[in-house]
């Protein structure tokens, strides 16, 4: 499952990141998008309303839906089972960002306390908490599940037949994220 190419000689046109929270995505899809050109779709800030408040699925869908019908996009966020079957074979390369959970963890919390701290506003006003990172609904908690169940349901999702006709990209370290970058061509 791991390679280097995109199915047109590195040309990345229409792609997926997916990994745990903290593992890099939005980074990862905002350098990308800058490089290539292509729109930065963050899936967070549109399934998040006010106040927290899930997007319904099927206008969820819908928005991602339009936006993904332009030529070229990069799209950043799981939410796999409300988008995998839209999302996946729609794009030429998936990237997975598989990095170890003491990496992700270290970097939830950094991330988060600063975000906390300085009071930044994520998506439609919403904010952090300490409770967000450490209560019962917390961020470190919901790494650890996600980072296991990509773990374990990934492999086999990505994999033909379920995933043809798409470069899939497993990168296990920020390493291996700046080498897979710095491979690509200029576009």
């Amino acid at each position: 499952m791991s390679g280097n190419s995109a199915r047109k000689a590195g040309v990345l046109d229409r792609v997926v990141i997916l990994g745990t929270c903290g593992s890099g995505k939005s980074t990862l899809a905002a350098r990308l998008a800058e490089r290539t050109g292509a729109a930065h779709i963050e899936l967070d800030g549109l399934h998040h309303g006010p106040d927290w408040t899930p997007t319904p699925v099927e206008l969820f869908r819908a928005r991602v839906g339009e936006l993904t019908e332009r030529r070229t996009w990069i799209v950043d966020g799981n939410y796999i089972d409300a988008l995998g079957d839209l999302l996946w074979h729609r794009a030429d390369t998936v990237v997975w960002l598989d990095l170890p959970l003491r990496v992700i963890l270290r970097r939830v919390v950094r991330r988060s306390l600063g975000r906390i701290i300085l009071r930044t506003e994520l998506w439609n006003g919403n904010r952090e908490t300490l409770g967000s990172l450490f209560g019962k609904e917390s961020l470190v908690t919901w790494a650890i599940g996600s980072h296991r169940r990509h773990r374990g349901e990934l492999p086999l999702r990505l994999a033909p037949p379920r995933l043809t006709g798409v470069s899939v990209v497993r990168l296990r370290s920020s390493a291996e994220v700046n080498r897979w970058l710095a491979s690509l061509p200029e576009q």
